[in-house]
């Protein structure tokens, strides 16, 4: 007795659909691995010119009122994560921030001023290539961002 020939084509079309359902998680943490090496090798390689563009960007948004950004100092530890809801990988750069109090901006006779700021700059990883919006997570290394905002951001290991 000889089966018709869709039952055939519905077997096949099962067979498939089932190896998409359970290797498809596989293939999404696999393209997820690449981009990170990917865009971990490209950041080194970018690194000094997205530091330059961070601090170009922040001084021009204004905040903190009242204090106009000097210089940047960057450390090495660089951490790499991933947005929990937009799947976007982000990176945050330790760097030390200085300020001076801008004149007529209501900060002139604060004492603290001049004293230097612990950040995390943000540099987000889309469509291919590095880029970021000048963002700076003030009071937090990039260790501690990672710990303090964990609902929003996943760790990469590197």
């Amino acid at each position: 007795m000889s089966l018709p020939p869709y039952i055939y084509w519905l077997l096949s079309f099962v067979v498939v659909a089932l190896a998409f359902v359970f290797l498809s998680p596989q293939l999404l943490r696999w393209q997820r691995r690449k981009e990170l090496a990917r865009a971990t090798q490209e950041f080194k390689v970018r690194r000094e010119s997205l530091e330059a563009k961070f601090f170009t960007l922040a001084t021009s948004i204004g905040k903190p009122r009242g204090l106009r950004w000097t210089n940047c100092d960057w450390k090495p530890p660089v951490r790499f994560v991933r947005d929990r809801s937009t799947g976007m990988l982000t990176a945050l750069v330790s760097v030390e921030i200085h300020f001076e109090a801008i004149e007529g901006g209501g900060m002139e006779d604060v004492a603290a001023v001049g004293d230097v700021r612990d950040a995390s700059a943000v540099f987000h990883y889309e469509d291919g290539s590095w880029g970021t919006g000048g963002k700076a997570l003030f009071n937090m290394n990039p260790e501690t961002a990672v710990d303090k905002l964990e609902h929003q951001f996943e760790a990469m290991p590197v």
